[in-house]
């Protein structure tokens, strides 16, 4: 049996999209109770069959549905295709509505970890706006499994902080968001901070920086570089606070990728923010 599903998976990969730097999957249908997803693999996997990280995205609630290409509209998979090189297995999954969930999440987590040869200790989570939500939702519930998180531009529907201290967290928020307000990150830090568990936080307010503007940080090399300095295994757990997201990043976000290859339209996202009031309960 285990023969027969690398076969299939085999199958997979060799029909998969070529992105520049290895080999992209739509996987539909594929974890039962879940959410579809994109499958990711760099050279490093791909070539030299090497165990490496994993990354999942949290898109925004512009990119919902179900037509998975729209996920590939902006963040990681729109970057990669563009030229930026992660050394890492990603994740995207496509939400067709409503708030992200932590367990349909982990089931994916699960199977590309029972599937795939990954490193168990270095899984990232990353979103933004709805994602954002996400990925602290998703790191507060299985903060076991989680290396470190970037939250952009979102909030919380977690009643228990205390899991979000036990990771290297950062949360960016822009101080001029219309979509989601920055008090939305604001609460969170407070929660966090209320719970005397706040040594592995960081958090940075971008003045005057939009929701469409925190978009950029999905495409800086700091951002990984951020992630992968922590693993789960580290002893005792420490946050980096030397690697800095400025806005003249944000500003030069694209400066190593073609200009014209890297325009993305995030109207739709602020536009559905405003008009979509996230569950909280």
């Amino acid at each position: 049996m285990r023969r027969l599903l690398t076969f299939i998976i085999t199958i997979v990969w060799a029909a998969v999209a070529h992105a520049q730097n290895g080999q992209m999957a739509a996987m539909r249908g594929t974890v039962a109770d879940s959410y579809n997803f994109w499958l990711y693999a760099p050279r490093e996997y791909t070539a030299e069959h090497r165990r490496i990280p994993v990354i999942i995205f949290l898109h925004g609630a512009s990119l919902c549905g179900n037509n998975m290409q729209r996920v590939r509209r902006y963040g990681l998979l729109h970057a990669i295709e563009k030229g930026r090189y992660y050394p890492a297995m990603v994740i995207a999954p496509q939400n067709p509505g409503g708030a992200w969930s932590p367990q349909k999440i982990a089931r994916i987590l699960d199977w590309v970890q029972q599937n795939h040869d990954t490193d168990t200790t270095r899984v990232y989570v990353i979103g933004m706006s709805l994602g954002g939500y996400g990925t602290l939702d998703f790191a507060g519930t299985y903060p076991d499994r989680v290396a470190a998180a970037m939250a952009l531009c979102g909030g919380s529907t977690l009643r228990d902080f205390s899991g979000l201290g036990r990771i290297p967290l950062w949360i960016l928020h822009g101080t001029a968001d219309r979509a989601v307000p920055v008090s939305q990150s604001k609460n969170v830090v407070k929660a966090i901070k209320d719970s005397g568990h706040d040594r592995l936080l960081r958090y940075d307010w971008l003045k005057g920086s939009s929701h469409g503007d925190l978009a950029r940080i999905l495409y800086l090399k700091q951002t990984y570089d951020w992630l992968f300095f922590h693993t789960t295994v580290d002893n005792p757990r420490e946050v980096d606070r030397d690697i800095e997201i400025t806005k003249e990043d944000m500003r030069n976000a694209y400066s190593d990728l073609a200009p014209e290859e890297t325009q993305f339209d995030i109207v739709d996202e602020v536009k559905r923010m405003k008009n979509e009031k996230i569950n909280n309960e």
